[in-house]
């Protein structure tokens, strides 16, 4: 239902939440196409089912354009005094202070977000309950250019490996450029575990294929190679979260895959958007996965087995 000041209200659950300014362009049209802040609403009510699942007791920090893409970004931590009450928060100890973070659990608080303009949603490893423990491993595969067909050989060369150490993984396109491979883990060991042993199985990949991956940090040092990030599993990092969308013309979207739909060759980083991606969420792509939650001991040794 829409209000006479132009505010459409959206119910959601028990609540009812208010869309201010729902016309507003976020997504200029041009070459691709135009979506208002009402599309962005309306999509993630759609995707929340599938979205919500993967966001539920994390903390968030939202990457906000109240302009729209063409605007200024604001990367907000910290939760303003003035959002609803019945959104949850959750404090966190940050250098020299504390950061009270955004958690969305129910459909409501995500169509507030969306309200905000809040486009891309990026999500901890670890939940607010247990901080310091991620229960999520993240690889990040970063081409130099933008070439999926890079990204897609090392994702499978990335999946061989984890496969070798019996690891469970499956692969998101980010909406951008790259690939993030996902590991779920049982959330018992630290950041500085998970990172050590994250960097480990890259440095063995780059270290196998060296004219094709590396590890360098440093953009200069990669040359063409395409870079396996491993810097978001640590402490406050982030990784954007399934589902949600990318601040790029056309508005794409995050979108878990399953590794035979690495063969698809229509398959790119940006071939979801708002308008298809709840079609592939339905699939349930990433079936089953996130219950496996793994340690990393038996990995780690059959890692250390493996570089000799």
């Amino acid at each position: 239902m829409s209000g006479g000041d132009g505010t459409r209200r959206v119910r959601a659950g028990r609540r009812t939440v208010e869309v201010h300014r729902p016309d507003k362009v976020l997504f200029p049209g041009g070459d691709a196409k135009e979506y208002t802040k009402g599309d962005l609403v309306e999509y993630h009510r759609a995707v929340a089912p599938f979205m919500l699942p993967h966001l539920r007791g994390r903390p968030l920090m939202l990457e906000r354009h109240p302009d729209g893409i063409d605007g200024p970004t604001f990367m907000q931590k910290n939760t303003p005094d003035h959002y609803p009450e019945w959104i949850p928060r959750v404090e966190v100890a940050k250098e020299g202070g504390t950061v009270r973070h955004a958690v969305c659990d129910d459909t409501a608080t995500l169509l507030y977000l969306a309200d905000q303009a809040s486009i891309t949603l990026h999500r901890w490893l670890s939940r607010a309950d247990s901080v310091d423990h991620p229960d999520r491993l993240v690889f990040d595969l970063d081409p130099s250019g933008d070439d999926f067909e890079t990204v897609r050989e090392a994702a499978r060369l990335l999946g061989e490996l984890l496969d070798e150490l019996d690891l469970p993984s499956a692969p998101m396109t980010t909406g951008s450029r790259g690939l993030h491979v996902i590991v779920p883990l049982n959330g018992r060991h630290d950041f500085d575990e998970v990172r050590a042993f994250a960097r480990d199985v890259a440095d063995t990949l780059a270290g196998a294929h060296p004219d094709r991956l590396t590890t360098a940090a440093r953009k200069k040092e990669r040359g063409e190679r395409l870079y396996l990030d491993i810097q978001r599993n640590a402490y406050a990092q982030t990784a954007v979260a399934p589902y949600t969308v990318r601040p790029r013309p056309g508005a794409p979207v995050a979108a878990p895959v399953t590794w035979d739909q690495l063969d698809d060759p229509e398959l790119h980083a940006r071939r979801w958007t708002v308008a298809d991606a709840v079609e592939q969420a339905r699939t349930n792509p990433w079936s089953g996965l996130l219950n496996r939650g793994r340690a990393l001991g038996p990995a780690r040794r059959r890692l250390n087995a493996l570089r000799g």
